[in-house]
C-alpha cells in the first residue's frame, strides 16, 4: 500500500462546490490505479503552542482545514497514475478550477509502518 496525504484550507462556504470537485476528480484516479480516497473535513482543529494543522495551510477565520489521502497498491502504481493523468489529453479544463487555494496545499507520499485495527 501507498498513501498520498493532502491538508488544504477550503473556503467554508464552498465546501458543497469542494465536495463536488472530489467527487468529480475521484473516477479518473480510480480508473488509474487507487483504491481508496477519504476527504474530511475538519470539525475539531485545536489551536497548537507552536504549530497545528491550520497553520500548516496559513488558515483563515472563514476556512476550513480539510485532511484527505488516497491509497495506491504501491508507489509504482501511484507513480505511473499520476504521470498518466497528466499525459491526458482528454481532462476536463473547469477540473483545474479548484474551489480553494491551491498554492496553500500540503501534500507528500507516505509508505506505511503500521497498521492498526481493521485492513
Amino acid at each position: 500500500m501507498y498513501i498520498d496525504g493532502f491538508l488544504l484550507p477550503v473556503p467554508t462556504a464552498r465546501k458543497d462546490e469542494y465536495r463536488a470537485h472530489e467527487e468529480k476528480w475521484w473516477p479518473a484516479f480510480r480508473d488509474l490505479g487507487a483504491t481508496g480516497l477519504m476527504v474530511a473535513w475538519g470539525d475539531d482543529i485545536p489551536e497548537g503552542r507552536w504549530t497545528d494543522f491550520r497553520r500548516a495551510v496559513d488558515g483563515r477565520d472563514d476556512e476550513t482545514t480539510v485532511l484527505c489521502w488516497m491509497t495506491w497498491p504501491d508507489r509504482a502504481t501511484r507513480d505511473a497514475a499520476l504521470q498518466a493523468f497528466m499525459e491526458r489529453a482528454d481532462i476536463d479544463p473547469s477540473m483545474m478550477d479548484m474551489p480553494f487555494d491551491g498554492k496553500r496545499l500540503v501534500m507528500g507520499g507516505f509508505a506505511p509502518i503500521f497498521q492498526g485495527g481493521a485492513a
